[in-house]
């Protein structure tokens, strides 16, 4: 989850590391540091809360150094302050880390009995003190580097300089990493998200687990070398055949990103259908149609997670296909039976969320086929599938995730149509376009949102709920709420009110139902069950219904016949918004939200 910038050349170091960790402050964090070279000293400089808090102490230095690393925290181990942050350094080596150690307290006993101390309350001091030990009993850093690397466990990343050495070093397991040169200038980049490096380097390489990266930009034929764990030279990576764009991302008349990104779904939505159309991506579906497969485990976490249940909606309705739907959290530890003649379906915004690589790592191990659904080519999971569906969303930098939600669920429809065998373009370009049709009329009566909003955003909780195929759409509403606005709010499935939620409803506690015309009367009676509670009712319906209107306290219509199967991405631009208004009326870091990032790379 951490951002990850390095930089070894002839030129100032501070400047490109800066402007990586910049572009990377999307993923969420909570301090950020450099560490950098400087007549065979190893300098530091770090600060808790906001990057601009250690560009105010660089300016205030003015440091210069050809060689550095730097890095932008989210907190596993220790408070969040100055100390616990990184790159934490003694006098031989410095370090950054993403991951987590698992053994770090027996390491940690071990090393304190070799007479280290600790200066930190991080898990990630064990591997500096570690390697330091390694040093001392054999003077070459490379092989020190490997043998404290085979001595950790968990998935994690390092980036590595010492104190007398040009040379960058870099090594993971399970957690991103991107390496790459700039031929022209003979410099070298490291770091967590390709992202970072676009601009800068001319050739980029994705190392395998378990790969040492030595970058050396006196080196002009090979820039970088790689090395397996024994120290024998490797061709273990990949190489990134095409340079991603620098998205020059402006909020533009919008105030947050995440309401910027919400008004782009529109153009998003019919945008996917012409990608989809392209011959490539129609060959990639009618592959995927002719393997034989009789069971879909979907995998996901969080939004992605709602994504699944919605695809695995479609999946059963149109294809009569048994589909399983899981947390990927939980699936890889619960001993999952798994056949060959199964696939597994990874959803993923980043394609570096730790536990679902970890999911798509042991369905690879049983035999079965699988495919991935996300939105950063080149990414790991995107590497490692047997197959890719790209939902084309651009770069989404509000934490709380939208327009990636929407193209996630289409793909996934469009999936299930090739399945169906009865791919029918002309149907499906109409069944999109009316979709973003009806986006744009929700986006269009913004203002009546607000006026919810406003009188609902002081309430002590919030219960969403919807029935069938708006079940997700209440989990994803009520999950957009709790990241950026900080209330409490639940997700349910309208007919389990009665088995328990109900009891928290008085006249504080706002109930956001969706009522649609499937299982109308059972749902209706779900909503006047909460009525005859006085929880204060928000409905979410078919527009101009007289009934939904008199017992409402707030109602807002949608044309929902507009649409077949898409009815929920209608639904849950209704919540985007609302979410998006109650926490712009509390104040809240709307894209950035506390606790949480963007890319979830530690289990």
């Amino acid at each position: 989850m951490c951002g990850i910038v390095g930089f070894s050349g002839h030129s100032d170091a501070i400047h490109p590391i800066i402007e990586g960790l910049s572009r990377l402050e999307y993923r969420g964090y909570d301090s950020a540091g450099i560490s950098y070279q400087v007549e065979g000293e190893l300098k530091i400089l770090k600060k808790e809360g906001k990057l601009e808090n250690l560009k105010k102490l660089i300016e205030e230095i003015e440091p210069s150094s050809c060689i550095g690393i730097g890095h932008t925290r989210w907190a596993t181990h220790g408070k969040v302050n100055d100390l616990n942050a990184h790159p934490h350094a003694n006098d031989e080596f410095s370090i950054v880390h993403n991951g987590i150690i698992e053994n770090a307290n027996e390491l940690r006993e071990h090393l304190k009995k070799e007479n280290f101390e600790f200066k930190s309350e991080t898990d990630s001091e064990c591997f500096l003190n570690l390697l330091t030990l390694e040093y001392k009993k054999c003077s070459e850093v490379k092989q020190a580097i490997l043998n404290t690397f085979k001595q950790v466990k968990g998935n994690s990343a390092f980036v590595i300089i010492h104190k007398s050495s040009h040379l960058i070093y870099a090594i993971k397991k399970s957690a991103p990493l991107v390496c790459g040169i700039n031929e022209n200038s003979h410099e070298v980049y490291v770091s967590s998200d390709p992202y970072a490096l676009v601009g800068f380097t001319t050739q980029i390489f994705f190392p395998k687990d378990n790969i040492l990266c030595v970058g050396d930009h006196t080196n002009k034929t090979h820039g970088i070398s790689f090395y397996d764990i024994e120290g024998a030279p490797s061709k273990n990576y990949t190489v990134q055949e095409k340079q991603m764009d620098l998205n020059i991302v402006s909020k533009g008349r919008f105030d947050h990103f995440m309401h910027k990104e919400i008004y782009e779904q529109p153009s998003l939505i019919r945008h996917l259908y012409d990608k989809i159309t392209e011959k490539e991506n129609l060959e990639a579906l009618y592959n995927f149609r002719g393997s034989d497969i009789n069971f879909i485990h979907i995998i996901g976490c969080g939004t992605a997670y709602h994504a699944g249940l919605l695809i695995k909606n479609f999946l059963e309705k149109n294809n009569r296909m048994r589909v399983n739907c899981e947390f990927a959290s939980e699936f890889r530890y619960r001993n999952p039976l798994l056949k060959r003649t199964e696939a597994g379906l990874f959803i993923s915004q980043s394609g570096e969320t730790a536990d679902t690589l970890a999911c798509q790592e042991l369905c690879k191990d049983f035999g079965l086929k699988t495919v991935s659904i996300v939105n950063v080519e080149g990414s790991t999971l995107f590497r490692e599938c047997d197959a890719n569906f790209l939902i084309h969303a651009g770069v989404e930098i509000g934490v709380a995730s939208t327009k990636a939600f929407t193209q996630q669920v289409l793909v996934g429809y469009i999936l299930t149509c090739a399945l169906s065998e009865k791919i029918d373009l002309e149907e499906i370009k109409q069944e999109i376009t009316s979709l973003a049709q009806g986006v744009e009329d929700i986006l269009s009566r913004e203002e009546e949102i607000m006026a919810i909003a406003r009188e609902i955003y002081q309430k002590k909780g919030f219960i969403f709920t919807g029935r069938g195929e708006q079940f997700p759409i209440a989990l994803e509403g009520a999950l957009k709420l709790k990241e950026i606005a900080y209330v409490h709010a639940e997700g349910y499935a309208s007919g389990e009110l009665k088995h328990g939620p109900i009891a928290l409803f008085d006249e504080n506690m706002v109930n956001i139902a969706i009522v649609t015309p499937d299982l109308y009367d059972k749902t209706i009676s779900n909503a006047q069950e909460v009525k005859a509670r006085k929880g204060v009712m928000v409905l979410l319906g078919e527009k101009d219904n007289k009934e939904l209107e008199e017992i409402s306290d707030y109602y807002f219509g949608i044309d929902f016949a507009a649409t077949d199967q898409l009815k929920p991405l209608l639904s849950n631009v209704f919540m985007q918004l609302l979410s998006y208004h109650i926490a712009k009326l509390k104040g809240t870091d709307i894209d950035k939200p506390r606790n949480l990032a963007k890319s979830v790379t530690v289990e």
